[in-house]
């Protein structure tokens, strides 16, 4: 900004940037002045603050997918200013899957290692039964990889699933998979943005150590009411908004549910009197979102999110003998917005979030029952201040009440002969305060920094850190950015599992004075590059992170009903470091992204507590280790009503532990010869590698009224028999019928699976 400029007097303009459509917010919109050289991004409620000096300018506000607009001002006066974006008339021209912010303003920001996901357009892309999943969406950028064919889970650069902090509209969802991790819980048709964090992690976030997913949802229409939904393969949605009170306030209502139960009961019905007829289980599940928005007065706003969701999954035999097994999450958050200048305004939450799971059995006159639970009351307070062109403030606190119910176990029977219980439960505090600061050193040089102080407490065992941020970007030229970055983050909740995958029945743990907090390091730097008159976005990031205090468990370890659970921990450190390289497109009738990442993970865990560690305490690969990883997304608009989808997935092979040999061990007493497997070292072998094509194709209909399409995919299209687990199978002699070998075997979960998706809006 020329220098002569500061002397004026200065104003500032804030307001939303929305969708003309259904008036929802766009968070990464720009809002721009040519003339000055300058402009600002809408933050994550769509919400922007722009300073000028007094004068006349032509304001350029614009965001992917929508129409440009300008508009003449007269600068004179600091005022509220809102824009409403009609949508772009040839909208899958414009179709992105990255839709918060232009790839220039990626150039320009400080911060690095995220990524942005709009839900809209992550729609258009193949889904596994159809079904739109936000978090396997993300599996296909660098740096993040998924638990196991089909499965929502993210493993982020290095990091384990329990590492990842899931954030719904500032309140954290403990479990965000159903289906024992094929789906997230997070529905399309009620989020409205997702960002996440990979590195560089801003200082209002805390409390795990890999990755942040910051997940936003919608806030209705406030000036019409609107019905929208899908019928799928496997399940239905439906969502409904609207205005409470025009132009002031608004809600929206968004449920989901599958129907495999309403097949299974009735195949069970018809076969129940069917001689050694095995019924099938019965499972499905179900999810609803609600928030209702609503302006007070200029100043102040109240915004209120509601989540409940649930897995059912049960079984009865004919013998007597009934299955169920139930678990979900619940989250609730009250938020008010208070702006007391256009320069300083305030965000306040309450939350209260849980997970819980329950399995129930009956055998005739006897029950059996085990639970776990954790229940969270937040709150969480964050204040930003504009306090000139070349500084922005964020500081805030938050404080959590944990309550950990680790296991509870009952046996009764009908007739009261037996009636036993046991529960283990914990309690813990968490706080933290933070501050940073975004400033603008020169034209050039931009430097975002802060300091997180956190604190836990479990009974009489505390625990405080300090965990400074850092991240710089240095404009070499108008079209290349250097970048580099600093997070350290401590975890203070564990997520105890015997498991490499994420199972509903794991347990979340707190930290106490046998179970320390876990601790990460990470730097990173990278370069970013626009090319061909800005259409392109090239990036490359080298990281290297290193963590301590990592958590595992002894061999044997008793999980469940364990008044002693600290003695089955075992600790550790880490390291992963890597390359992720990334093109983008975003704008034209082809879009999309390639991606490619080179990375290694490592874990040590000595000998400690009458153990020898695990792997004899030298360092191995785990199980998400991969060593390349190669992502392909295309969108193509073939025209105004065909949008052409496909995405190839290319990852080394999974490491794995095999026997390597065998040794007989004769029975003494008897002629019987049983071979024991001898294995070598934690994953030492690598499965075959994954590698995958899906391809989708949206047709958009003709209703009379609304809108309509068809969605089609086709997962696997080229049937590829992809790895899930390897075991070994016995040889026999055709003859003596004795076991002369053993031949291993892959099994492969998903072949080529087509799917068909009824979306409607009116």
């Amino acid at each position: 900004m020329p220098l002569g400029l500061h002397a004026q007097q200065r104003y500032t303009l804030t307001g939303y940037v929305r969708s003309g459509a259904d008036r929802s917010v766009l968070p990464g919109a720009s809002v721009a002045v040519p003339s000055l050289g300058t402009g600002v991004t809408a933050d994550a409620e769509g919400f922007y603050t722009l300073t000028l000096p007094e004068g006349r300018y032509q304001l350029v506000i614009s965001f992917i997918g929508y129409q440009t607009q300008t508009r003449d001002l007269n600068v004179n006066r600091s005022a509220r200013l809102s824009f409403s974006l009609p949508e772009a008339s040839n909208q899958l021209g414009e179709v992105v899957i990255e839709g918060t912010g232009t790839l220039e303003q990626k150039l320009q920001t400080t911060q690095m290692s995220v990524e942005h996901l709009n839900a809209r357009d992550a729609k258009l892309l193949p889904a596994l039964f159809g079904e739109v999943d936000l978090l396997k969406t993300l599996q296909l950028k660098p740096g993040v990889q998924n638990g196991g064919e089909g499965t929502s889970g993210l493993f982020v650069r290095g990091g384990s699933a329990d590492q990842n902090l899931f954030l719904l509209d500032d309140a954290v969802v403990y479990n965000p998979s159903h289906l024992f991790g094929l789906f997230s819980v997070f529905n399309a048709d009620a989020v409205q943005s997702v960002d996440l964090y990979k590195g560089g992690f801003p200082a209002q976030y805390g409390g795990r150590l890999s990755s942040v997913v910051d997940v936003k949802t919608r806030e209705g229409n406030p000036e019409k009411y609107s019905v929208s939904g899908g019928l799928g393969l496997i399940s239905s949605r439906l969502t409904v908004e609207g205005p409470i009170v025009k132009d002031k306030g608004a809600f929206s209502l968004s449920g989901r549910r599958t129907y495999f139960d309403v097949f299974t009961r009735q195949i069970n019905k018809l076969n129940k009197n069917k001689e050694d007829y095995s019924p099938i289980p019965d499972y499905y599940f179900y999810d609803f979102n609600a928030k209702a928005n609503y302006k007070l007065g200029e100043k102040d706003q109240i915004f209120l999110t509601g989540y409940y969701g649930r897995d059912v999954f049960g079984f009865n035999s004919t013998g007597g003998f009934n299955f169920d097994f139930t678990w979900g999450n619940t989250v609730g958050v009250a938020r008010w917005n208070h702006v007391f200048t256009p320069k300083l305004f305030l965000n306040t939450s309450f939350s209260r979030t849980s997970y819980q799971y329950q399995i129930a059995n009956r055998l005739d006159q006897f029950g059996f029952s085990l639970s776990s639970e954790i229940q969270d009351y937040a709150v969480r307070s964050d204040l930003d201040y504009i306090a000139n062109d070349r500084h922005t403030l964020k500081l805030g606190l938050s404080a959590t009440a944990h309550r950990f119910n680790v296991g509870r176990l009952s046996a009764s029977s009908t007739d009261g002969s037996l009636n036993i219980g046991s529960e283990t439960g914990y309690r813990g505090q968490e706080a933290s305060v933070y501050g940073s600061d975004n400033f603008k050193a020169s034209d050039k040089l931009q430097l975002d920094y802060g300091l997180r102080l956190t604190g836990f407490q479990s009974g009489t065992d505390r625990f405080a850190a300090l965990e400074p941020r850092g991240a710089a970007r240095y404009s070499l030229t108008p079209k290349t950015s250097l970048k580099a970055s600093y997070a350290m983050m401590y975890q203070y909740v564990h997520l105890v599992s015997n498991s490499g995958a994420s199972l509903p029945t794991d347990i979340w743990y707190p930290s106490r004075l046998n179970v320390k907090p876990q601790r990460s390091q990470q730097v990173a730097a990278g370069v970013s590059f626009l090319l061909g008159q800005g259409k392109y976005l090239l990036t490359n990031e080298v990281y290297y992170k290193w963590a301590q205090n990592q958590v595992d468990f002894r061999d044997g370890a008793q999980l469940f009903a364990n008044e002693d659970l600290d003695a089955e921990f075992l600790f550790g450190k880490g390291w992963a470091y890597g390359n992720e390289l990334y093109l983008e497109k975003k704008t034209g009738r082809t879009t999309g992204w390639v991606g490619y990442s080179l990375a290694w993970t490592k874990r040590q865990f000595p000998a400690q507590r009458g153990t020898s560690g695990i792997n004899n305490g030298k360092v191995f690969y785990p199980t998400y280790d991969r060593r390349h990883n190669l992502t392909v997304v295309v969108l193509h608009q073939l025209n105004e009503r065909i949008n052409l989808t496909g995405s190839f997935v290319f990852t080394s092979g999974a490491p794995t532990t095999l026997p390597q040999g065998r040794f007989l061990l004769q029975d003494i007493f008897g002629d019987d010869v049983t071979a024991v497997p001898i294995y070598p070292d934690r994953n030492t072998y690598r499965m075959a590698p994954y590698n995958r094509l899906d391809l989708g194709m949206v047709y958009k209909l003709r209703p009379k009224r609304g809108e309509s399409d068809l969605t089609f995919s086709v997962y696997n299209a080229y049937n590829r028999r992809n790895p899930y687990f390897i075991y070994f199978e016995q040889v026999r002699n055709k003859e003596t019928g004795d076991v002369t070998n053993f031949r291993a075997r892959q099994v492969s979960l998903f072949p080529v699976i087509p799917s068909v998706t009824y979306n409607f809006k009116f």
